[in-house]
C-alpha cells in the first residue's frame, strides 16, 4: 500500500515518539534503580561491620556459626530485605539462616567485595547467593581470626528475596497502573500534537502536489498550462521557508514552461502559414508552366516560330521563379536549423553596395528606378561574413526593386555610429501596410495580395542578421515607402608600425 507523505512522516514520527517514550521509561527505571541502591548501600554501608565486630559471634577459635546463625535470623526478622552470610576466606558461604533450596551458590565472588572494602564509588553490586546469575548491592566487613589473620567476611545482601516479591507484587499495584496510564496519556498527546504540526507543515506541498495535478491535466488536454497561485505574497522573496522557494521556484517555471508553449503554438502556427504560402507560391508558377508545356506539346505541329519561342521564354520565367523559391526555402531551413558558422573578415561596406548596384542595374534602368548610395568619408571598414553580408543586401534592394514603381528611387545609406556601421535601405513605394508590419519578420506572406508584404527573403535577412548580434528593423517615415535598417560591428582599428 503506497502511503501519502503526510503519511509515511505520521507514521515514522509515531514509531520515534514511542521509541522515544519507551526508552525514556526504561532510563527512568534503571535510574531510579541505581539510585535506590546506591541509597540503600550508602545507608547500610557499616551494617557488616557492626555484625563482625560483635563479642557475642566470635570465640577462642574464631566465628560462632551457631550465634551467626541465631543472630541472622533475628536480623532478617527485624529487616527482612536483607540477608547475612558468612564467607570463609575463599569467598565460600559457611553460614546463613537461608530456607532449604534457596541457595543457588555455594561461592561469592571476592573482587566486589574488595572494591567496597577499599571504599570505591556506589553502588557496587556483587553475587546473590540465592540466584544464578543476579548481582545486588551488599555491605560487607572482614570477619578476624583467633590469631589476628582473616577468618572470613561478614556478606549482608541489602535487597533480598523478601524485597524482590513485595517489588514484584507492587509492579501490579494502582500506583503503577496510574504512571503507566500517564505516560500513556502524555505519548498520545505528543503524538496527536505532532500529526497536526505535521499536517500543518506539509499543507503547502498538498497544495502544490494539487496544483502540479492540474497542470499535468492541462498539458495532457493539450492546452496551456494553468498558472500556478502562490499561497503566499510574491513579496515574501527573501523567505528562508524551503518550501515556499520551492513553490516560487515552480511558479516560475510553470510561467516560462507557459510563454514556451505560446511560443511553440504561434510557431506551429507560421510554420502553417508558411507552408499554404509556399504552396501557394509554388502551385501558381508550377501550374502556368505546366499550361504552357502542355500546349507546346500538344500544338507542336500548328505553332509557329515566334508563337513557339514566347511560350518556351514564359515556361523558362516560371521555372525559374520555382528554383528561386525552392532555394531560398532551402536556405531558409539551413539557417534555421543547421548550426551555421559564420566566416567573419574586415572589408569595405561601401564595396559591397556597388557589386549589389551592379547586379540590379539593368533591371532598374528598364524601369526607371534610380539607385542612390550615401557613403561618408572615413566610412570605417566592417567586420562580417562578406557573402551573407551581400546577400542580406541583395534580399533588401530585390525587394524594395520589385515594390517600387516606374520612376522612382531606392537608396541606401551608411553611416558610422559608435562601434557599428548602419545600414538604411529605403524606397518610394507603397511601403508597409499597418497590419502587416508586426509580423513582417515573423512569417512569409503571399506574394498574390495586392498590399506590400514580405516574403521569405525577409526571414532569411532576419537569421543572417541574427547570426551576427543584429537585428533588422522597420523605420517609420513620414514619406512614402518602405525602411529598412541594421548595423554591423565595425572592424577595430589599425594603428600603423612605427618606422
Amino acid at each position: 500500500m503506497r502511503l501519502s507523505l503526510t503519511q509515511r512522516i505520521s507514521v515514522v514520527f509515531s514509531a520515534l515518539l514511542l521509541a522515544c517514550c519507551g526508552a525514556s521509561a526504561w532510563l527512568q527505571i534503571r535510574a531510579s534503580d541505581l539510585h535506590d541502591q546506591e541509597v540503600i548501600q550508602a545507608l547500610s554501608h557499616d551494617l557488616a561491620s557492626h555484625i563482625a565486630h560483635s563479642s557475642a559471634l566470635m570465640g577462642a577459635d574464631g566465628p560462632r556459626p551457631a550465634a551467626l546463625r541465631t543472630l541472622f535470623g533475628q536480623l532478617m526478622a527485624v529487616n527482612p530485605s536483607v540477608e547475612v552470610y558468612l564467607l570463609d576466606a575463599s569467598g565460600r558461604i559457611t553460614g546463613d539462616d537461608a530456607p532449604p533450596g534457596h541457595i543457588r551458590r555455594t561461592r561469592v565472588d571476592l573482587q566486589p567485595v574488595q572494591r567496597f572494602l577499599a571504599n570505591d564509588a556506589l553502588p557496587i553490586l556483587g553475587d546473590d547467593p540465592r540466584s544464578v546469575d543476579a548481582k545486588k548491592v551488599f555491605s560487607a566487613a572482614v570477619v578476624p581470626g583467633a590469631d589476628g589473620r582473616l577468618a572470613g567476611f561478614i556478606y549482608v545482601v541489602l535487597i533480598g528475596e523478601a524485597r524482590d516479591a513485595l517489588a514484584t507484587r507492587l509492579a501490579h499495584s494502582t500506583v503503577l497502573r496510574t504512571t503507566l496510564g500517564l505516560m500513556a496519556v502524555v505519548a498520545s498527546l505528543g503524538l496527536f500534537a505532532g500529526l497536526i504540526a505535521f499536517g500543518l507543515i506539509t499543507r503547502p506541498l498538498r497544495r502544490l502536489t494539487d496544483s502540479v495535478s492540474r497542470i499535468d491535466a492541462s498539458i495532457q488536454a493539450g492546452s496551456e498550462p494553468v498558472p500556478l497561485v502562490l499561497s503566499r505574497p510574491a513579496a515574501h522573496t527573501g523567505t528562508r521557508d524551503e518550501i515556499a522557494i520551492l513553490e516560487r521556484t515552480f511558479a516560475q517555471m510553470v510561467e516560462r514552461i507557459g510563454m514556451q508553449w505560446r511560443e511553440l503554438k504561434r510557431q506551429d502556427q507560421e510554420r502553417r502559414e508558411l507552408f499554404a504560402t509556399i504552396s501557394h507560391d509554388l502551385r501558381t508558377p508550377l501550374t502556368s508552366l505546366h499550361g504552357y508545356l502542355e500546349t507546346l506539346s500538344l500544338k507542336d505541329d500548328t505553332l509557329e516560330g515566334v508563337e513557339r519561342r514566347r511560350y518556351l521564354a514564359i515556361a523558362l520565367t516560371q521555372s525559374a521563379k520555382v528554383g528561386r523559391l525552392a532555394q531560398s526555402l532551402f536556405e531558409l531551413a539551413r539557417l534555421e536549423h543547421e548550426n551555421v558558422q559564420l566566416t567573419l573578415e574586415t572589408f569595405p561596406l561601401a564595396d559591397v553596395v556597388q557589386d549589389v548596384f551592379q547586379k540590379f542595374e539593368l533591371a532598374a534602368q528598364a524601369r526607371r528606378i534610380r539607385l542612390r548610395a550615401v557613403v561618408p568619408p572615413r566610412l570605417p571598414a566592417v567586420c562580417a561574413d562578406l557573402a551573407m553580408t551581400e546577400r542580406v543586401l541583395t534580399n533588401l534592394l530585390d525587394n524594395a526593386i520589385r515594390h517600387t514603381p516606374e520612376g522612382g528611387e531606392v537608396s541606401v545609406e551608411l553611416a558610422g555610429e559608435d562601434s557599428k556601421v548602419r545600414v538604411v535601405v529605403s524606397d518610394t513605394g507603397p511601403g508597409i501596410a499597418p497590419e502587416l508590419r508586426a509580423n513582417l519578420f515573423r512569417r512569409a506572406f503571399s506574394s498574390g495580395d495586392a498590399r506590400r508584404q514580405g516574403g521569405l527573403g525577409l526571414l532569411i535577412v532576419q537569421r543572417m542578421l541574427q547570426l551576427h548580434g543584429s537585428v533588422i528593423e522597420l523605420i517609420e517615415r513620414d514619406q512614402r515607402g518602405a525602411t529598412f535598417s541594421f548595423r554591423l560591428d565595425a572592424a577595430p582599428l589599425r594603428t600603423a608600425p612605427r618606422t
